[in-house]
C-alpha cells in the first residue's frame, strides 16, 4: 500500500506546493503533535472474538498543502498502547491465551474539506504496523510465547481545528492487522483495533 499511497501524494503535494505557496494557509505546511486517546484491541478465531480496552499515547507528524476548496497530505505516527487480552476456551477448554499490544507505527495520506477558516473535515488511509505479543497456555501445563510484527491497514477520519501557529483534531481510526502466527504459525487468529485519538500540536 505505501508503494501506492508515498508516489501518488508526493506527486499531488509537488504539483499543488507552487500555487499554495501564494498566500498564507489555514491548514497547509508541517505539523508536529502528541496524541492520546481511547484503544481497543479485538482478537477473534473462527468468527469468535472478544474485546479489551487501553490507553493509546504518541506521537505524529505530517505535511499538508492547501488546495483551497481541499487539503491532502502526508501523515506519520508511532503510537503505543496500554491495552492486554486475555482469553480462555480459544482451542480447548481450559486453555487461555493473553495479547499484549505493543508499539504501532503508521504511514499514510489524507485528504479534508475545510467547513470554516479554522475547521476541516478529513479522511485518511494508510498502512499500519504493530508490534505484538501473544502467551498462550493450553491449559494441561504446555506454554508458548512469542512476538510478531502485524503488518495491515488503517482508515479513519476527525475534525482539526487550526490558528496561526497550534492545531488540534479529534479522529476515529479502524486498523486491520490479519492473522497472529506463533512461532511462525498461522494460528488462525486475527487482530484489529479501534481507536478514538486526540491531537494537539503546533504548525509551520
Amino acid at each position: 500500500m505505501i508503494r501506492i499511497l508515498l508516489p501518488a501524494a508526493i506527486a499531488a503535494v509537488a504539483i499543488a506546493t507552487p500555487a499554495a505557496a501564494q498566500e498564507p494557509s489555514n491548514f497547509g505546511g508541517v505539523k508536529l503533535g502528541v496524541l492520546a486517546g481511547y484503544d481497543n484491541v479485538r482478537l477473534e478465531y473462527e468468527g469468535m472474538g472478544a474485546d479489551d480496552d487501553g490507553v493509546l499515547y504518541g506521537v505524529t507528524a505530517g505535511y499538508d498543502v492547501d488546495l483551497g476548496s481541499a487539503v491532502i497530505g502526508l501523515e506519520l505516527e508511532a503510537s503505543d498502547s496500554t491495552t492486554q487480552q486475555r482469553y480462555t476456551d480459544l482451542l480447548f477448554v481450559g486453555d487461555s491465551a493473553k495479547l499484549a499490544a505493543g508499539r504501532d507505527l503508521y504511514i499514510g495520506a489524507r485528504i479534508g474539506f475545510p467547513v470554516a477558516p479554522n475547521v476541516l473535515l478529513y479522511a485518511k488511509g494508510g498502512y499500519t504496523n504493530a508490534r505484538t505479543k501473544l502467551t498462550y497456555n493450553d491449559g494441561a501445563g504446555l506454554t508458548l510465547s512469542d512476538s510478531d510484527t502485524m503488518a495491515g491497514w488503517r482508515l479513519g477520519g476527525g475534525v482539526e481545528l487550526t490558528n496561526v501557529h497550534h492545531f488540534a483534531r479529534v479522529e476515529y481510526r479502524y486498523s486491520d492487522y490479519g492473522d497472529f502466527k506463533l512461532a511462525g504459525i498461522d494460528t488462525g487468529l486475527s487482530a484489529s483495533r479501534q481507536e478514538v485519538a486526540v491531537t494537539g500540536g503546533v504548525r509551520f
